[in-house]
């Protein structure tokens, strides 16, 4: 609790400063009355513009895939403000000058609305909550706002006498408004945004905050040098460029967030499935011996029983522990699959041997599945193949590293018999750490199963 306290005030400071420093670049533009005229840079304009729309499209799909995962209205909400940014960045902006033609007074006007959209739906994200079941809404929502674009400059192009919006010519009172209303949209989304990282934490929220200070602070520039058309770049460009530099570094720094979270549970759920499927049936087999010892079972036989079970438990929660570690070496996962060697060959039953060359490295999660693949292959020679030897090799052939599990038991033909599990089990195993699976058997001929890793 202290540390997201001390997080929230270390970003209130750095709120205050930054608002302080933009502060006092809008003082000294409001006192230069002379510098704050545009300029004729068209080449740089659509640079600009296109790195609007850059940015957009990656928000865009930053907050689908978000959408995706958790249906909040939050994200939709920013998927249809930056889609309608990058729509009317795009068609109106962009489109109109590629073929070297001019921007007309209906595309200026239909851009001028369009970020008036934009800024309404980015300002209303952090005061939305709740969850929407449907996901068909993060296609629906900016097809819609596409048509409404689409209107809007019909609309736009069938009025006539729309002013163009030129140096020469006084701002039209409604195109100064529209400006104010975006600029205290910039002020409600600081302020929502800033709400929400206090609430929740999460680091875009905080990226976001600054992205829409800086914003603020772009349109109130705006309002003195009210929107031109495309050849014309005026400072507040320049600002609302830097706003979303800014949001592209924080989209950044959650898609990774995003990436590691995702990584971490999937090696969590991954590290829960293996004690469960290994270590929990060893402890159950304990359990077992030892309420047979309670019941007055013969110690002569119970005993080594039970003692064979609590060291085949004391190797998988040792392998338990590798499994977490992302650094367990080779020689953790060398001794622990001897020592499973060991115990399952104790009986005399099946003579099998290990060998793992010293040549080959092996990542933490190639060990856990390699183990479970070696154990599932033998214990298939076990139960089915009759066998008295196998060998198992994990080495270097020809540069790949393979992992190689042979017996001379009787062998079958494997889409006759019925005892597939445990091969698609090992398949799926293989599959995991991005191995290739190979079997070859025939009656009479013994079993070949071989895993050739990735590269």
């Amino acid at each position: 609790m202290r540390n997201a306290r001390a997080t929230y005030l270390a970003w209130v400071r750095d709120e205050l400063l930054l608002a302080g420093l933009l502060g006092a670049a809008l003082i000294l533009f409001l006192a230069s009355p002379g510098r704050r005229g545009p300029y004729v840079l068209p080449n740089l304009r659509l640079f600009l513009d296109s790195a609007v729309l850059c940015v957009s499209l990656i928000v865009c799909v930053l907050a689908y895939v978000r959408f995706g995962v958790d249906r909040r209205r939050f994200d939709l909400y920013l998927l249809c403000g930056f889609f309608v940014t990058a729509a009317t960045t795009l068609a109106f902006s962009i489109a109109p000058v590629l073929d070297g033609g001019s921007i007309g007074p209906a595309e200026e006007w239909a851009s001028i609305g369009g970020r008036l959209v934009a800024a309404a739906l980015v300002a209303a994200a952090p005061f939305t909550s709740g969850r929407i079941e449907r996901r068909l809404y993060a296609v629906v929502a900016p097809g819609a706002l596409a048509v409404f674009l689409s209107v809007l400059w019909s609309v736009c192009h069938s009025l006539g006498g729309l002013p163009l919006l030129t140096p020469d010519r006084h701002a039209p009172d409604l195109l100064v408004a529209s400006v104010a209303v975006q600029a205290l949209f910039g002020l409600a989304a600081l302020v929502g945004f800033g709400l929400r990282y206090r609430t929740h934490g999460e680091d875009l929220d905080r990226w976001l905050a600054f992205c829409t200070t800086i914003w603020l602070f772009s349109e109130l520039q705006a309002v003195f040098t009210p929107p031109l058309s495309g050849e014309y770049v005026s400072q507040s460009d320049f600002l609302r460029l830097l706003s979303y530099g800014l949001l592209l570094v924080g989209v950044w720094g959650a898609i990774r967030a995003a990436e590691t979270g995702r990584v971490v549970a999937e090696e969590r759920a991954r590290v829960a499935r293996e004690i469960h499927d290994g270590l929990a049936q060893y402890l159950f087999a304990v359990s077992t011996q030892a309420s047979l010892i309670a019941s007055g079972a013969d110690l002569d036989k119970a005993l080594p029983r039970l003692r064979d079970a609590a060291t085949a438990a004391q190797q998988e929660a040792r392998f338990a522990v590798l499994a977490l570690s992302s650094a367990g070496g080779s020689a953790q996962f060398d001794s622990a699959l001897s020592r499973y060697v060991d115990f399952l060959t104790a009986d005399g039953e099946l003579d099998v041997d290990l060998e793992i060359e010293r040549a080959v490295e092996l990542g933490p999660d190639e060990q856990i599945e390699i183990f479970r693949i070696v154990q599932e292959g033998l214990a298939n020679v076990r139960r089915h193949a009759n066998a008295r030897r196998a060998t198992v090799l994990i080495g270097l052939r020809d540069g790949q590293r393979v992992v190689r599990i042979v017996d001379d038991g009787e062998g079958f033909v494997e889409e006759a018999d019925g005892r597939g599990q445990g091969l698609r089990n090992i398949r799926t195993r293989a599959a995991a750490i991005g191995g290739a699976f190979r079997l070859v058997s025939r009656p009479g001929s013994g079993t070949s199963l071989e895993v050739v890793l990735r590269a």
